[in-house]
């Protein structure tokens, strides 16, 4: 394992997509209300999520200079949009929600983890 990310650029692509997903889970749009809803999250918890992705996005850029927190923020992601996908099954909604976004995100994690900390 690589502790610092080589390339960097698809770790500061992630971070940006990250943080960006974070103001949106503030005030959600109805698309990630609805979705938010459909796996039976509770509304109350929403902001842990966007607390979760800031930290993550926060990890990742000072992985770029800090050994191992880039991974490890990576590495999170992928665990955080496994348990996402995890709920989205269990509630049994999975629509273009789950396809395009979980997984989609899930793969992007997935990606930055192998090409960015691990080959």
């Amino acid at each position: 394992m690589i502790l610092l990310p080589d390339p960097v650029w698809p770790v500061v692509v992630l971070a940006v997509i990250v943080a960006g997903d974070g103001l949106l889970t503030f005030r959600p749009p109805r698309a990630i209300a609805a979705c938010l809803d459909g796996v039976g999250f509770p509304r109350e918890w929403w902001w842990v999520l966007a607390t979760v992705k800031f930290l993550a996005a926060a990890g990742l850029v000072a992985g770029i200079w800090i050994p191992g927190f880039g991974a490890a923020a990576a590495v999170g992601l992928v665990a955080y949009f496994l348990c996402a996908a995890a709920a989205h099954l269990r509630a049994r909604y999975i629509g273009r929600d789950f396809w395009l976004n979980c997984l989609g995100m899930l793969t992007v994690c997935l990606a930055v983890c192998i090409v960015c900390f691990l080959l």
